[in-house]
């Protein structure tokens, strides 16, 4: 299917880049199409669905009586530099492949990449909170499903070994919320995105038991709890300050949200429990690893009260946290000879299509540029094998580089 783009906004079309790497993208994007919820929801509840509406020229989501107004959520891959001031307000403002499967995958090729995990957009506010928040608990949990429902068939299905099938999960009730877990699991879903500090989010914290039957289902699951930055919101941001200043900061928020779930013990607790940490790359990971060390040679680490019960510690912390998480880079060039102190099995490649700050269409291009002199057997460990491992994906026949 070809597609007709307004060359006002959009580059010529880029031909398919040479592959020298073969690439999983841990942390991409997805923005729900318009007729995504049509027909998924029970007939009560159907007329009450989110949908897209027409508002002052552009495009936004109606939902719970709230306006979604970042349909495109930054989805600026593709477009001329001079025209990505403006937040995309209608689909045709952005390329396709954000919100068609079959334009994505053709994408992917253009790119180089061999599969990618793909996280919601902000009407469903990254992790599913949007719907778990709902006024009405029913038809919050009958939009989670039906979102799950719809990126299982529509998203992944089509193209199994393209997609690492990511879910959400209802947060509002844990028992609903591990048995959409379960649901999903038993039909091949690896992963599910949840919020990184519920508590900013008014959910409770991660210090308390009321998240046990979530962390259980994923256990139980082998299900990937991916933890997204901006899931539970931005750093504060100063009146007059740039947007840049929160970009900037993602690498805080994805340390913070770390080395809460680290010290709420739930990787202690559940040992095979796996934690994705997304788009905030992997410059802090080196620098928590020597402070955990240095706090815990210092004061102790066996016993520690997290919330309202005692964790015993079987391993240091900085060991339950190269056993238990991992970490995704799009690039890092000054911080990943940091590398080996991380664990080269637990870093990750994303390239965040279809972000500004995204690697598309030269993927290739600056793994080359950047990570050119690292041995071929780190390479296809961090491009790819690592990702393959943690979310049970299939690799191709020949794995790059040789």
């Amino acid at each position: 299917m070809t597609y007709a783009l307004d060359e006002q906004l959009f580059l010529p079309e880029p031909e398919p880049r040479e592959v020298r790497y073969t690439v999983i993208s841990v942390d991409d994007h997805l923005c729900e199409p318009p007729g995504l919820f049509d027909g998924r929801l029970p007939a009560h509840l159907q007329d009450r669905a989110p949908r897209v509406i027409e508002m002052d020229g552009g495009q936004v989501w109606s939902f719970d009586d709230e306006l979604f107004t970042e349909v495109g959520m930054a989805a600026f891959a593709g477009r001329r530099k001079e025209t990505v001031s403006v937040e995309p307000s209608r689909f045709e403002h952005m390329r396709p492949g954000c919100y068609d499967i079959d334009a994505r995958v053709s994408d992917m090729d253009i790119n180089g990449v061999w599969a990618a995990l793909n996280f919601p957009s902000m009407i469903t506010g990254f992790c599913g909170r949007v719907y778990s928040q709902c006024s009405d608990p029913e038809l919050g949990l009958a939009t989670t499903k039906a979102w799950n429902d719809w990126m299982f068939e529509e998203w992944y299905s089509p193209y199994p070994e393209r997609i690492i099938p990511m879910g959400i999960t209802f947060l509002t009730d844990p028992e609903e919320g591990a048995r959409e877990i379960y649901r999903n699991a038993e039909r091949g879903v690896r992963s599910v995105t949840l919020p990184e500090r519920p508590h900013r989010i008014g959910l409770p914290s991660l210090y308390l038991d009321d998240w046990e039957p979530i962390i259980r289902a994923c256990a139980e699951t082998d299900t990937v709890i991916s933890l997204h930055v901006g899931s539970s919101g931005v750093n504060d941001q100063p009146e007059g300050s740039p947007v840049h200043l929160s970009a900037t900061l993602f690498g805080q928020l994805s340390l913070t949200a770390c080395a809460d779930w680290l010290w709420s013990g739930w990787p202690v607790r559940f040992p095979n429990l796996k934690i994705a940490m997304s788009e905030g790359g992997i410059g802090w990971v080196a620098m928590l690893i020597d402070r955990l060390d240095n706090i815990v040679d210092r004061a102790g680490w066996e016993t520690i009260n997290s919330g309202a019960y005692q964790v015993n510690w079987d391993l240091r912390p900085s060991e339950v946290l190269r056993r238990n998480f991992w970490f995704c880079t799009i690039d890092d060039p000054s911080t990943i000879d940091t590398r080996h102190t991380i664990g080269v099995e637990n870093v990750m490649f994303e390239c965040d299509y279809p972000h500004s700050d995204g690697t598309w269409p030269d993927t290739q291009a600056v793994i080359e540029k950047l990570w050119g002199h690292i041995p071929a057997h780190e390479l296809r460990m961090m491009c790819c094998e690592n990702a393959a491992s943690l979310y049970r994906h299939p690799l191709p026949e020949v794995v790059l580089p040789r």
